[in-house]
């Protein structure tokens, strides 16, 4: 809730003392900001069909709610679902409450790092992205829900029992024999 707070305070005094739509360069080049109303997704993508990202949000958050009630016994894991939570809270809460109307708000966005990629977005979209990398560290580094971690000779494992099962199949011949015909002719 610390990320949804922060996210929703900073587009509060964002509202309320930027210029809309008016760059107001704060170091220079390289942190700018720019007050807009976002009906769309990344880089204003979808602009009419706002009531679906509505959905895709709530999904989102249900299935995290969901998978840190049921399977999550990782802090870690708790940390970076957690945090990754209040940033899709926060712009859901901007598509349910926010003008034109529920369901098809605007995202308000005001940081541009322009330096970094051309585009405008808010605490919400920085936590997203962040624990979205999070979530990848986590499966690569092979930490599970549950706090154990895979390891690389238990993948290397499952993978060895897999290969003599294929090979003690009946059916196979073996690698040095030809396989035997049923017509003794032919052979």
């Amino acid at each position: 809730m610390l990320v949804l707070a922060a996210d929703q305070l900073s587009k509060h005094f964002a509202i309320q003392n930027l210029p809309p739509e008016q760059p107001v360069h704060i170091l220079g080049d390289f942190l700018i900001f720019y007050l807009i109303r976002n009906s769309g997704a990344a880089f204003s993508l979808g602009e009419d069909v706002t009531w679906i990202f509505s959905l895709a949000l709530a999904a989102v958050a249900i299935a995290i709610i969901w998978l840190m009630i049921t399977r999550v016994r990782s802090r870690a894991w708790a940390i970076v679902l957690g945090l990754l939570l209040g940033g899709v809270l926060g712009n859901l809460s901007d598509r349910l409450l926010r003008a034109p109307g529920f369901g098809v708000g605007h995202v308000v966005d005001f940081i541009n790092t322009p330096w970094m990629m051309p585009a405008i977005y808010n605490v919400a979209d920085m936590f997203i992205v962040t624990m979205m990398i999070g979530v990848a560290v986590l499966v690569f580094t092979g930490l599970r829900f549950d706090g154990t971690r895979e390891s690389r000779a238990t993948a290397e494992g499952a993978r060895a029992e897999e290969a003599p099962a294929e090979e003690a199949s009946p059916d196979a011949a073996a690698p040095d024999e030809a396989p035997a015909s049923a017509d003794p002719a032919k052979d």
